[in-house]
């Protein structure tokens, strides 16, 4: 099975510094939807991996998430597209559950739900954390230069073996869809 695994602020939409908080805030980055759908068309199962504490913070709750969810899963599918899942943690930022990136445990569950090791898949982030959840479970670490990608490059800490691509469009071109 081919899976790639998508962190989604920075990667697929826009981030905000604010949270995203409704689906109107949930904007995607140019290329990103026509990128998904090419992973799609090209047999990739889609997977989204990403922390949510405005969640655990009472910014918005299930239903809002869902709503927001519900908004990439149809601008998705209109460009021809599939997300086959998303994965969540919804603690903030100070938790420690084992499923809050840099933490593998999100990626850890997808392996289980898909019944794939993670080893050599494409795991697609903006942040350090993003990249250091992808190494702990031998998965491929990929930055995007968008969301904060540019800060996380800058910061030099990459993990050994990250690939660096301007944006998903880019990481889909390198994977060959």
């Amino acid at each position: 099975m081919k899976l790639v695994i998508l962190d989604r602020d920075g990667v697929v939409n826009f981030d905000s510094d604010q949270y995203i908080k409704s689906p109107e805030e949930w904007r995607p980055i140019p290329g990103s939807v026509e990128a998904i759908a090419r992973l799609t068309q090209a047999g990739y199962r889609v997977v989204v991996a990403t922390n949510q504490s405005g969640l655990g913070r009472g910014l918005f709750d299930m239903a809002t998430l869902t709503a927001i969810h519900d908004k990439m899963h149809r601008t998705v599918a209109q460009a021809g597209g599939r997300i086959d899942a998303i994965f969540y943690c919804p603690h903030a930022a100070d938790s420690t559950c084992p499923c809050r990136k840099p933490n593998p445990g999100m990626l850890v569950a997808i392996g289980e739900r898909f019944n794939t090791p993670l080893e050599g898949v494409p795991a697609v982030g903006d942040s350090l954390r993003d990249l250091q959840a992808a190494v702990a479970v031998k998965a491929r670490p990929i930055l995007v230069l968008t969301g904060k990608g540019e800060q996380t490059r800058a910061g030099g800490v990459l993990p050994v073996g990250t690939e660096v691509h301007a944006d998903l469009a880019a990481v889909v071109r390198a994977l060959g869809a």
